[in-house]
């Protein structure tokens, strides 16, 4: 059975690793900045397109570049709960029944607007489309799954005053401490917020990130934040094996429990250790492959991202993912930023199709394992029964397309 585009977009997915502040509508990141006076080097979608949101990069830091537009309109209760709705619309337009946002809420706090006030704005405005889309007849009688997603609070390796109010303000109270003990405290605020917002305040907040330059920045910083989230059963993935060695990945299973890694697209790269103790680096792959193999740790796989982001990838057939596939490791296929990197997860997996010759099968595998390896906001049981509704319907969709 041919693997069309249009199939598909009608297939139940999921989106693992998706960053609200870099999946927002261009339209609506126009008319946000026009109302409150941000500056953008172009005020159409045409313009934005050429000078920020481009469909290739030079580098890491130029397409890190609209962060800074994108942050800048969140700043409000009323934006990030618009941002939030119409990133869950425009994936359930698309056929993913599963998502979890993840964002940094010291980036958006500040002035009257507190980390949990940014939680809550999150949760309004991704609520307001799941009920929505719950109530259509057609998930009302159970003939399609419902809509579900959970929040992922980010907290990042490395800051400065100038990321946020709320990060001018918390260096500025710890002005004569060393920068790591700051990046430690910020993490462990912002977990505490994660763990409030979900025990008393009963928001879906699903699991813990850890975002931001690896180089310099090693996790040992956060250990006792991620220690925190532990102790208070949240869940945890690491941005790792991005722009470091495979140690990196190593590092963030160990020291912090990553249950998931964001991207890890250095992790069958020997050459790319710097740890010197290191001496046998073809063997240490080897042993780190077969270990996070072994955990079921899975790796959130964003092809789109990583081809703008790493010069080295000339080819998509050239990303590693092949190499997971073929050591048999937990993958699901995400967008990491929709606008940023011009895609959807419709676009991921029909890329991965062609680039890697993906079966039906091995594409179901890989939604299976969206499905699996979520941290759904809900009793195990529940999610089960979620997971065995969305494959029902994968089967349905197929035998119909035929």
């Amino acid at each position: 059975m041919e693997l069309t585009r249009e199939l598909i977009k009608k297939l139940p997915k999921t989106d693992l690793h998706l960053h609200l502040d870099g999946s927002i509508r261009i339209e609506t990141l126009i008319e946000l900045a026009k109302d409150q006076g941000v500056q953008l080097p172009s005020y159409t979608v045409e313009g934005l397109k050429e000078t920020v949101f481009k469909e290739n990069y030079r580098d890491l830091e130029e397409y890190l570049q609209g962060f800074g537009y994108t942050c800048a309109v969140m700043r409000t209760k009323e934006n990030i709960q618009r941002i939030a709705y119409e990133l869950a619309v425009d994936n359930q337009n698309e056929g993913v029944r599963y998502i979890e946002v993840r964002y940094a809420p010291q980036l958006h706090a500040g002035g009257e607007m507190s980390m949990l006030d940014t939680i809550e704005a999150v949760n309004y405005g991704l609520n307001k489309a799941k009920q929505e889309f719950n109530n259509r007849p057609q998930v009302i009688s159970r003939a399609e799954p419902s809509f579900e997603y959970g929040i992922i609070v980010c907290a990042m390796r490395y800051f400065n005053k100038h990321f946020s109010p709320y990060y001018n303000d918390i260096v500025s109270v710890h002005s004569f401490s060393d920068e790591d003990k700051i990046f430690g405290l910020a993490s462990l605020q912002v977990v505490g917020a994660a763990v409030k917002a979900r025990r008393e305040m009963d928001l879906p907040v699903v699991g813990i990130d850890l975002a931001g330059p690896e180089k310099g920045n090693p996790p040992i910083h956060h250990r006792d934040a991620y220690m925190l989230a532990q102790r208070n059963f949240l869940n945890k993935t690491v941005h790792a094996g991005e722009a470091y060695g495979p140690e990196s990945i190593f590092q963030a299973i160990t020291e912090l429990g990553a249950g998931r890694i964001g991207h890890g697209t250095s992790l069958f790269k020997p050459d790319a250790i710097t740890d010197t103790s290191i001496v046998n680096r073809e063997l240490y792959v080897n042993d780190l492959v077969q270990f996070i193999a072994n955990r079921r740790i899975t790796m959130e796989v964003c092809l789109t991202s990583n081809m703008q982001t790493d010069p080295s990838l000339k080819r998509l057939e050239d990303h590693p993912f092949q190499k997971m596939l073929e050591n048999k490791l937990s993958c699901s296929i995400c967008t990491d930023n929709r606008t940023v990197s011009h895609t959807t997860v419709t676009d991921e997996i029909f890329k991965a199709v062609q680039a890697f010759n993906l079966t039906l099968n091995d594409v179901k595998t890989l939604m299976v394992y969206g499905f699996k390896r979520s941290f759904f906001p809900a009793a195990y049981r529940n999610k089960r029964t979620y997971v065995r509704e969305n494959m029902e319907y994968f089967e349905k969709v197929v035998n119909e397309s035929k």
